[in-house]
């Protein structure tokens, strides 16, 4: 073969090659991208976590608590008031339980921090301060001896120079506590607005040692909680008629008949303070046992104004449906004997019976927190 046919041959070796070259797939090319298959079916989500239901309010798995301040012995509150939870229960199916916090403001607290399942037995100045603070709401108001109300009192012993409020001033003050509504509060705003400035004050810790002092002639004058005594019959010696009607104007006519003062004594039992069958219910009579001749040693000065009573309220959020059932529950059981063992008895409060409230009631009791600075302690 010569040259140029060897040319010629190598020339269509190459061509052919760079031929096949061009229709194969190139090595050196990035692979085409696809789209993702189409899903015919949404993803499965995984599950979410759900808390189970809350057990319905009065349940046994959640009950009615029900908060009574602690002013009186914390067994005789939790004995009477698991009658009353009981009688409740048997009226309306709920379960309650019976709770006794440790002071006045741990009882506001509670029911703020548990508005829709709380109902407390509280003083109006609890209730002033809890609907203020979160929306407490009343619903009754105890009735003691026919009087939805109580009154301070300004003792003095029976032979002091003191005459009326407008002989206190610079004269030495006992009172229990300054967040007593009849023993420091109503006191406060009346002395003021009579112009009268007491000299030192003796906090003494309660209405009984407020008594005691004024009996032992460690103060001058001291304020604790007026009840109206009972005549011979067990009948109030006036009625809440005659005194919205303004018909109690003397102050002889608060007090037993001055008589019968001499003769006042403990009964047998040590429970009553009886003169000539009248019967004392002021806080002089706690101090019975002790001071058995209290009454012929400390007399009463002066009567404050009319105070609202204590109250039953419920939490903001109580349900209204659930609160109808109660409240008409203890309407029914006021009326019962089974009441006198519980909140009715003389050692636990001492409601003889309930009366509806407004909250428009407790205003004077706010204008007295406001006038005093007064706040609850922590």
């Amino acid at each position: 073969m010569n040259k140029r046919s060897l040319f010629v041959l190598l020339t269509l070796i190459v061509a052919a090659s760079m031929a096949l070259s061009a229709c194969g797939p190139a090595a050196t090319q990035a692979p085409v991208a696809t789209e993702a298959p189409v899903m015919t079916e949404a993803p499965t989500e995984a599950p979410v976590a759900t808390e189970p239901p809350m057990p319905a309010i009065g349940s046994p798995e959640h009950p009615i608590k029900v908060l009574f301040v602690p002013s009186v012995d914390a067994n005789i509150i939790t004995t009477g008031g698991d009658v009353m939870a009981k009688a409740l229960n048997e009226a309306t199916g709920l379960t309650f339980e019976v709770v006794v916090p440790t002071s006045y403001a741990a009882t506001i607290e509670e029911m703020c921090a548990s508005p829709a399942d709380t109902m407390a037995f509280i003083p109006g100045l609890g209730y002033a301060l809890a609907s203020q603070l979160c929306g407490v709401d009343v619903s009754f108001k105890a009735v003691r001896y026919g009087y939805p109300v109580y009154w301070a009192e300004y003792i003095v012993a029976r032979d002091s120079k003191y005459q009326s409020l407008a002989d206190l001033g610079g004269a030495k003050w006992g009172y229990g506590d300054q967040g007593s509504t009849s023993g420091y509060m109503v006191p406060t705003v009346e002395l003021a607005a009579a112009g009268v400035t007491p000299g030192e004050q003796v906090q003494t810790g309660g209405h009984n040692q407020t008594v005691t002092a004024v009996y032992n002639g460690e103060v001058d004058f001291g304020t604790v909680f007026y009840s109206v005594p009972l005549n011979p019959d067990g009948k109030s010696v006036f009625s809440y008629d005659d005194y919205l009607a303004g018909k109690i104007t003397d102050l002889a006519q608060y007090e037993i008949p001055a008589e019968s003062i001499p003769n006042c004594a403990p009964d047998a039992e040590g429970k009553k303070l009886l003169c000539d069958g009248y019967r004392i219910m002021d806080a002089r009579a706690n101090i019975r046992t002790e001071a058995p001749d209290v009454a012929q040693k400390v007399r009463i000065l002066a009567i404050s104004q009319a105070i609202p009573n204590d109250t039953l309220a419920f939490g903001p959020d109580f349900p209204a449906d659930v609160r109808s059932q109660i409240e008409k529950a203890l309407v029914d059981f006021a009326a019962t004997e089974a009441w006198g063992t519980s909140i009715g008895s003389a050692d636990f409060y001492g409601w003889s019976g309930i009366m509806p409230a407004t909250d428009a009631e407790y205003d004077m009791v706010r204008a007295m927190v406001a006038a005093t600075g007064y706040q609850a302690p922590k």
